[in-house]
């Protein structure tokens, strides 16, 4: 057992559609009884979340810990990055959201409380690097993946079926796919320029989005973001092809491309939504760029 004097908790009690209300208690006795002692606040939702963490004192805190999805764990480091204290203990993670893409990487997955918590050690901890994007509004981090188009609109879909769970998603995908739409784009990375029509574009920082290896060989502390480029491809090819996301081998397809780079712009003839770790935030024209060990975590 290793002792964490003592811990903040931001939770989100509607991450994992809604599960994690119930979840609470039994955590909170988790961390006790591993001999933490943890304040606990609740999220208040999207910006306010990362506004609440930025203004929070850090003082007398051994961890800043987000419990929900990626998500709430993107909007939490937002605040915590943006943190004005000098010194800033370091991040965790509670995976209980619906999609945990991002502590994949660090070789847990969604629902691994125990694991996680038994694990904290305060030497036991690895700098991982974040996205830095900005698209009309003022700077934002993501943590696991940034894309445009298909992806992107299937979230955008999604978000009309909400009370379906993940069903949501399912959704989103079949009528994306049978509405299958490319858009012009103007894509520079280290100052060489790419053009095409794309399905969709992804900027990764880790390996996994949701269940799907959309970056095999992207690491998160490489000072370099994984670029998926899908170029057009007919409905049925799509639908035929898409489980190959699961292991990674659509990358050997040849709609698609890939690429790796550090100053990143995305321009599309037309504006697209944006999806920044299965979130929505704003549209493209977009700037992207990658903070080296920006994140001191506990893994």
């Amino acid at each position: 057992m290793f002792l964490i004097v003592k811990i903040i908790l931001f939770y989100n009690n509607f991450a994992g559609n809604g599960r994690a209300r119930k979840q609470k208690d039994n955590i909170l006795k988790q961390f006790q009884e591993a001999g933490h002692e943890v304040d606990i606040q609740i999220t208040p939702g999207k910006e306010k979340t990362s506004q609440l963490v930025e203004e929070t004192a850090f003082d007398g805190y051994d961890g800043v810990f987000a419990a929900g999805g990626d998500g709430t764990i993107m909007e939490v480091a937002n605040g915590y990055l943006k943190n004005p204290a000098v010194r800033k203990p370091p991040f965790g993670i509670i995976p209980i959201g619906t999609g945990n893409a991002f502590i994949r990487d660090l070789g847990y997955s969604t629902g691994q409380i125990k694991e996680v918590i038994a694990n904290l050690n305060p030497e036991k901890t690895k700098w991982v690097d974040a996205g830095i994007a900005q698209n009309g509004e003022l700077p934002f981090y993501f943590f696991n993946i940034l894309g445009i188009g298909f992806v992107s609109d299937v979230i955008l879909t999604a978000q009309n079926f909400k009370w379906l769970g993940n069903f949501a998603y399912t959704i989103g995908i079949f009528y994306r796919a049978i509405n299958l739409k490319t858009v012009a784009t103007k894509l520079e990375v280290d100052g060489e320029i790419f053009e095409c029509d794309t399905l969709f574009v992804e900027v990764s920082n880790t390996r996994y989005t949701s269940n799907f290896l959309m970056a095999p060989d992207a690491a998160f502390d490489d000072g370099i973001l994984d670029i998926t480029v899908l170029k057009k491809m007919s409905t049925l090819r799509l639908m035929k092809s898409f489980p190959k996301i699961l292991s990674g081998e659509h990358i050997h397809l040849s709609e698609v491309k890939i690429m790796q780079g550090k100053d990143i712009k995305i321009h599309t003839i037309t504006p697209k939504v944006v999806s920044p770790d299965g979130e929505l935030k704003g549209q493209t024209p977009i700037t992207i760029g990658v903070k080296h060990k920006a994140l001191e975590l506990f893994y």
